[in-house]
Protein backbone atom coordinates (compact mmCIF):
# COMPACT_ATOMS: atom_id res chain seq x y z
CA UNK A 1 0.00 0.00 0.00
CA UNK A 2 1.20 3.35 -0.81
CA UNK A 3 1.97 6.15 2.25
CA UNK A 4 3.65 9.23 1.69
CA UNK A 5 6.27 10.35 4.27
CA UNK A 6 7.18 14.17 4.82
CA UNK A 7 10.49 15.17 6.32
CA UNK A 8 10.81 18.18 8.11
CA UNK A 9 14.09 20.20 9.28
CA UNK A 10 17.13 18.38 9.62
CA UNK A 11 15.81 15.28 8.18
CA UNK A 12 14.90 17.08 4.88
CA UNK A 13 18.42 17.77 4.37
CA UNK A 14 19.87 14.04 5.96
CA UNK A 15 17.65 12.34 2.97
CA UNK A 16 17.62 15.31 0.58
CA UNK A 17 14.35 15.44 0.02
CA UNK A 18 11.09 17.14 1.51
CA UNK A 19 8.61 14.20 0.94
CA UNK A 20 8.78 10.51 -0.63
CA UNK A 21 5.95 7.65 -1.45
CA UNK A 22 6.96 4.93 0.00
CA UNK A 23 5.09 0.91 -0.93
CA UNK A 24 4.90 -0.68 2.36
CA UNK A 25 3.44 -3.91 3.25
CA UNK A 26 -0.53 -3.96 5.03
CA UNK A 27 -0.26 -3.82 8.88
CA UNK A 28 3.26 -1.83 8.61
CA UNK A 29 3.04 -0.22 12.54
CA UNK A 30 5.42 2.75 12.67
CA UNK A 31 7.88 0.78 14.59
CA UNK A 32 8.76 -1.15 11.20
CA UNK A 33 8.45 1.86 9.21
CA UNK A 34 11.26 3.39 11.42
CA UNK A 35 13.52 0.36 10.72
CA UNK A 36 12.96 0.42 6.81
CA UNK A 37 13.77 3.92 6.57
CA UNK A 38 17.15 3.82 8.61
CA UNK A 39 17.61 1.11 6.35
CA UNK A 40 17.11 3.20 3.26
CA UNK A 41 18.31 6.01 4.53
CA UNK A 42 21.34 5.15 7.00
CA UNK A 43 21.66 8.99 7.96
CA UNK A 44 18.31 8.71 9.85
CA UNK A 45 20.20 6.42 12.76
CA UNK A 46 18.85 8.85 15.09
CA UNK A 47 15.08 8.15 14.01
CA UNK A 48 13.81 7.56 17.46
CA UNK A 49 15.04 10.86 18.57
CA UNK A 50 12.07 12.14 16.65
CA UNK A 51 8.60 12.24 16.95
CA UNK A 52 5.98 11.12 14.41
CA UNK A 53 2.97 11.94 13.16
CA UNK A 54 0.69 10.25 11.24
CA UNK A 55 -2.21 12.39 9.42
CA UNK A 56 -1.49 15.46 11.87
CA UNK A 57 -1.28 13.70 15.19
CA UNK A 58 1.47 12.03 17.15
CA UNK A 59 1.61 8.30 16.71
CA UNK A 60 3.30 5.66 19.31
CA UNK A 61 5.28 2.81 17.60
CA UNK A 62 2.40 0.37 17.44
CA UNK A 63 -0.02 2.26 15.42
CA UNK A 64 -1.02 -0.28 12.34
CA UNK A 65 -0.49 2.51 9.29
CA UNK A 66 -3.46 2.79 6.78
CA UNK A 67 -3.54 3.21 2.41
CA UNK A 68 -3.12 6.81 1.78
CA UNK A 69 -1.82 7.63 5.34
CA UNK A 70 0.66 11.20 5.36
CA UNK A 71 3.63 10.08 8.24
CA UNK A 72 5.94 13.15 9.44
CA UNK A 73 8.95 12.90 10.82
CA UNK A 74 9.84 15.36 13.05
CA UNK A 75 13.15 16.58 14.72
CA UNK A 76 13.38 17.63 17.99
CA UNK A 77 13.12 21.12 18.16
CA UNK A 78 14.92 24.21 20.23
CA UNK A 79 14.53 27.94 20.35
CA UNK A 80 16.06 30.82 22.42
Amino acid sequence: MEIQVLFFGITADLVGKNSIILLVEKKTTIKQLKYDLTKEYSSLKNINDFAIAVNEDYAEDNLMLKKGDIVAIIPPVSGG
